[in-house]
């Protein structure tokens, strides 16, 4: 109910805007929210040649494509001056995202295509751990921590096993296998959820702690700053860590508050402190690495995770082959009817995909987002913040909606300010410590049909919040 209210307050605010901004004078052009695609030049103007000043109108005539770029400025976009047809089109600035009309095609081609592609292999491997008996062994193995957390699942319910692969994807920033893991553990739990329409406490759980973000290995992050230069590529993994660390904590803390979890467990307190004591193990590991050392590590670890998973999983699966012969079909086989149940999965989260990303774009091609932005970052710099701190802020405020979008941010702070600034630097944690929630409610509660997420949206855009003030003290603390 909340998330469709929301998804509404978008789309019309959005709307709205766009036609003020048209009848009022403030945009020529509406054109460009509906058909745009992302850094293209918008149309701000269209004059007769006769209206220009007589310098443009004069350069505009001499050259052979009857165009002229002025303003040429390395921090804003170019005013273009198209001449064609006894008129001259001024384009000045660039589109943010996609229109809403690309927005649906690069949905279906760059997103789900792909996503369903992901589904379909790691479904596949999904069956082979079930019917080979690898999930069930994992689920009994862990049983004693998560039926703290997640009282209302049976003892050595399947869905233990791919919450613990989801969460293990996550922990090493392998997204494409975590969405798989983690669509079948919403499945799974969707099982034993007594309302069908209604997220049930288990669900609400896994998501935010799914969603709260917790990275060892930020692979993408130290890959976007090595090609900017960074010095040091990997100097923001220990803040990513504890950033995003704080803000599982949180979501814990926070949903086990309203289910009324006991704190006190023992298992709960001994995989806390392991937890604690792996990371930081590992952190003093790279920490005494020179910069190749990093850089090798942190390309590998995930990658040699990732192949042990699959070369285990089908290795098991042999070892096991009579469990396959008994459930009268083949490794092969049960391959492919997993793959075929991710194929449908893939489908089904389509349309609840396509509805969040279209009226995010719309939001963002407003013009709206960006007077948010700018106003919260002015509140906050007339509160003495650091501008440095305010100039990393819209990759924080548009991490909850989209990642691409953010993500694009937070390549222009590294072209802007430079991939050693702190804003450089804080926009980067804040693009690994959290999930990009609005997308994640969509497809995790899409893929099982769920209409009330209950109290699943407010806990997970508090816990970006915590991220994002956590990040703020962790930048400024290590940089």
């Amino acid at each position: 109910m909340v998330l469709s209210r929301f998804w509404l307050v978008i789309f019309i605010s959005a709307i709205v805007f766009v036609m003020f901004s048209l009848f009022s004078g403030e945009s020529y052009t509406i054109d460009h929210v509906l058909n745009g695609k992302k850094d293209d030049p918008i149309l701000i103007s269209e004059k007769f040649v006769e209206e220009l000043p007589a310098f443009i109108r004069d350069s505009i005539r001499k050259v052979p494509e009857q165009t002229m770029i002025i303003n040429r400025d390395t921090l804003n976009a170019d005013t273009t001056y198209v001449y064609k047809n006894k008129t001259v089109k001024i384009y000045s600035g660039v589109q943010k995202s996609d229109g809403l009309l690309p927005t649906c095609k690069s949905t279906l081609l760059d997103l789900i295509i792909p996503l369903i592609a992901y589904l379909a292999f790691f479904c596949g491997l999904m069956e082979l751990l079930i019917i080979s008996g690898a999930s069930g062994k994992l689920a009994k193995g862990l049983s004693p921590v998560f039926v703290k957390v997640f009282p209302s699942i049976p003892k050595d319910h399947p869905s233990i096993s791919y919450m613990t692969l989801n969460f293990a994807a996550n922990f090493l920033g392998l997204d494409s296998a975590a969405t798989p893991f983690g669509l079948k553990a919403m499945e799974s739990l969707q099982e034993i959820n007594p309302d069908k329409d209604k997220a049930s406490d288990a669900q609400i759980m896994f998501m935010c702690l799914h969603a709260s973000g917790l990275t060892l290995i930020a692979t993408s992050i130290i890959g976007y700053r090595a090609a900017a230069n960074a010095s040091n590529p990997a100097d923001v993994m220990l803040p990513c860590i504890i950033t995003s660390f704080i803000g599982t904590i949180a979501a814990f803390l926070i949903v086990g508050i309203k289910q009324k979890i006991n704190f006190k467990s023992a298992s709960l307190v001994l995989v806390l402190i392991t937890l604690i004591a792996g990371i930081i193990g590992l952190l003093m590991y790279v920490n005494h690495l020179d910069l190749i050392g990093k850089n090798y590590f942190t390309s590998n670890l995930s990658a040699l995770i990732l192949i042990g998973i699959i070369a285990f999983t089908l290795i098991f699966s042999f070892l096991n082959e009579k469990k396959f012969t008994t459930a009268n079909t083949t490794v092969f086989d049960s391959f492919v009817v997993g793959a075929n149940n991710g194929v449908k999965t893939g489908v089904t989260i389509f349309p609840y995909v396509l509805g969040m990303l279209v009226a995010i774009s719309l939001f963002r091609n407003s013009g709206l987002f960006e007077i948010i932005s700018n106003w919260i970052a002015f509140i906050f710099s007339n509160m003495g913040v650091n501008k440095q701190i305010t100039d990393a802020l819209p990759v924080a405020l548009l991490r909850p909606f989209s990642s691409a979008g953010s993500r694009g941010f937070l390549i222009d702070s590294m072209n802007t300010f430079g991939a050693d600034s702190l804003t450089a630097r804080l926009s980067s944690i804040f693009q690994c410590s959290a999930e990009s929630t609005f997308y994640v409610i969509a497809v995790y509660f899409g893929s099982v049909n769920i209409k009330n997420t209950r109290y699943a949206l407010g806990t997970m855009l508090l816990v970006d919040l915590i991220c994002v003030i956590t990040a703020i003290f962790v930048a400024t603390w290590f940089f």
